[in-house]
Order: structure tokens, then sequence, then C-alpha cells
């Protein structure tokens, strides 16, 4: 299994920041400029990843204040899990962790991990931009 991360510090209450989480609608706000076709409900999306592939998610878990994590609701070309993690920091702010958990052969990792990590790194700092 390939695990990427990509992590956060941001200025608001743990709870400010699950709620954005939690509702997939807010994730349209976090993806880069190459995914389009985007249509989503609190619980569900879709999208299109320019030049790569077709994809649709869903909330399987929620842990209020604490994760959320979402995986394909149909057959992707390898299986993937998008988790969210918020805790508390030491400023009263919340540390936000983004892990993509993918389950990659050896060629699909040489093609898919550097895009998957700048993914990573893009939702967050999208994250960082939009709450402060």
């Amino acid at each position: 299994m390939t695990i990427i991360e990509s992590t956060v510090e941001i200025n608001l209450p743990i709870d400010k920041v699950y709620i954005f989480l939690e509702d997939l609608n807010n994730h349209k706000q976090l993806m880069p400029e190459n995914i389009y076709n985007w249509s989503s409900t609190a619980d569900e999306a879709s999208f299109t990843i320019q030049n790569m592939a077709k994809l649709a998610i869903k909330i399987a878990s929620r842990v209020p204040n604490s994760e959320i994590i979402a995986i394909p609701t149909e057959k992707p070309p390898f299986d993937v899990e998008l988790k969210w993690t918020v805790t508390p920091n030491d400023n009263g702010g919340t540390t936000a962790k983004h892990i993509i958990s993918a389950d990659l052969n050896m060629m699909m990792k040489m093609l898919a991990a550097g895009p998957l990590q700048k993914l990573a790194d893009h939702q967050t700092q999208k994250l960082k931009e939009i709450l402060g």
C-alpha cells in the first residue's frame, strides 16, 4: 500500500475545520485546475481528472471532529482511500492531514505517486488559503 500524506496547520478551532471537510460540496474548492466535470452532494462527489480518469467517491465514515474517509463508488483503476484527519494543535488551531492510501503495483506507483502527492499537497494548501 502506498501512503501519501500532506499536513497543514489552520488557525481555526477543530470543529470549524471538520464541518468544512465533512461536506464533499466544499471539496470542489480544494481541487486543482485539472479537475473538471465536478458534481457533488454532502456525501458523494464525481469528477474527471484531466488526461487520467473519471472518479466517483462517497463518504465511507465520519468520526466527528476527528476524521472523514472517502472511498470510490465505482471500481477505480486501483484501490484507493482518501482520508482527512483533524487534531487540535497547541495554538488553539487545528492540524489537518490529508492521507491518500493507494494499492499501486510498481508500474502504477511510478506513474501515479507523484501526481497523487501533488494533489494531496494542493488540497491542504487550498484548505489553509480558504480557512486561514
